[in-house]
């Protein structure tokens, strides 16, 4: 083989067939400790070597993949890239509920990679065409979407793709995840400059043109100056991670909504949860006055896609907090808002952002678990513990930040409890 990219797609080939298939669902959990004697055994059944490592490394993938995909991953077939670029099923299920409320009928996905969006739409009931242009890819799309009848799969370039020659005829909504990624001299290298993904976001923008419901996944980093005018930009963090920004046309956008962050997480039984922050602009409210003060009782840490989508202002009102910084996304307060939107924690003191004051600190107050949190300073925090070296039995928490008082600035580190 040229290349490992080369051995998965010939390992992929023996596996999407009726053998390939059988053998992978026999194996079910990877469990890496068996792994060795389970390829043993299944040579002596007299399955090939090849055949063997990939069913095994197709276990593997399904194993990993239950953290996007819950149960639907054990039916479900997937190439690395393809499990790593794959749209969670949380938020997959939250794209394709835009669809179904817009009450469009047949949605294409143009680049579908292993299908994930396809299926959530399938599922509520849309008519799906997936459309992939890398042959391999679009027959693990295919073996994905087999027992969905109104979801089918075209292997083709999108940018050429003549929508009036589909099965299902031309769509009324389209779906992409433009790849984000190149490949060359053997390495795979991620890509910043929208007109270098592939399709380009000029694409994009020209399929919203057409007065097609267009939306698109890219990835959260897009400088705000480079979103379309005529786009809702939803920037969406999962427990924590900001995992995309979609961006919505036409009848897929909410006309009362330019920019908002999403933020789904889960109770303590489990149950999911979602907030959201919306503006209908792009404007926020300028830093000062009774938007910048001194630090409170309480400290909020916004969520990433709050932070990304530039509404930490905007969160600072809903909180009744304001900044301690104004180029920083701490929030300040002196009563307790519980929001799903910020992590909040409570101000225990501020000390000067000094190694020889911060480990007497720590050693006067007996602390053994240290957790260092930092923003808008070049502190490491590893090498800060270091320095620190608690050993003690207490747990705290140290924020490293700046503040903006009386006009003027200071580092400082602020000890906090987290509220639960």
């Amino acid at each position: 083989m040229n290349s490992p990219a080369d051995a998965e797609m010939h390992a992929l080939a023996q596996l999407l067939t009726p053998q390939g298939l059988h053998l992978v669902d026999s194996i079910g959990t990877y469990d890496p400790e068996r792994s060795l004697k389970l390829s043993e055994s299944l040579r002596a059944e007299g399955y090939s070597p090849e055949l063997v490592s990939a069913a095994l490394t197709q276990a593997k993938l399904r194993t990993q993949a239950k953290a996007k995909f819950g149960e639907f991953a054990q039916h479900m077939v997937f190439t690395r890239n393809g499990l790593e670029q794959a749209t969670r099923w949380s938020v997959a299920a939250l794209h394709a509920r835009r669809y179904a409320q817009a009450d469009l009928t047949h949605v294409a996905d143009l680049g579908c990679g292993i299908g994930a969006d396809s299926l959530a739409l399938a599922a509520l009931e849309r008519t799906v065409t997936a459309v992939e242009k890398d042959e391999l890819t679009a027959a693990v799309a295919t073996v994905n979407l087999t027992g969905w009848p109104n979801a089918n799969v075209v292997c083709g370039d999108v940018e050429t793709l003549d929508f009036s020659d589909l099965e299902n005829g031309a769509p009324d909504g389209v779906w992409l995840d433009p790849a984000r990624r190149v490949t060359g001299s053997g390495r795979t290298q991620r890509v910043f400059d929208p007109e270098a993904f592939s399709p380009p976001l000029s694409f994009v923008s020209g399929l919203a043109d057409q007065g097609l419901a267009v939306g698109a996944k890219l990835g959260p980093g897009i400088p705000h100056d480079q979103v379309p005018a005529d786009a809702e930009a939803q920037w969406v963090s999962d427990h924590g991670d900001v995992v995309e920004v979609v961006l919505w046309f036409n009848a897929v956008r909410r006309p009362d909504v330019a920019r908002a962050a999403l933020v789904l997480g889960s109770r303590a039984d489990g149950s999911a949860t979602a907030a959201e922050l919306t503006s209908e602009t792009w404007d926020s409210p300028a830093p000062e006055g009774g938007l910048l003060g001194e630090v409170g009782e309480f400290l909020y840490e916004p969520d990433g896609a709050v932070i990304r989508a530039g509404l930490v202002t905007d969160l600072a009102q809903q909180l009744d907090a304001h900044l301690i910084h104004p180029t920083i996304a701490y929030l300040s307060g002196d009563e307790l808002h519980d929001s799903p939107l910020a992590t909040a924690y409570r101000v225990r003191d501020v000390l000067p952002h000094n190694v020889k004051t911060l480990k007497k600190w720590v050693r006067d107050h007996n602390v053994g678990t240290l957790t260092i949190k930092k923003r808008g300073t070049d502190v490491t925090p590893e090498q800060l513990r270091k320095q620190l070296a608690p050993r003690g039995t207490e747990k705290a928490t140290l924020v490293m930040t700046r503040l903006q008082e009386i006009g003027k600035e200071r580092r400082a580190a602020l000890v906090v409890d987290p509220v639960h």
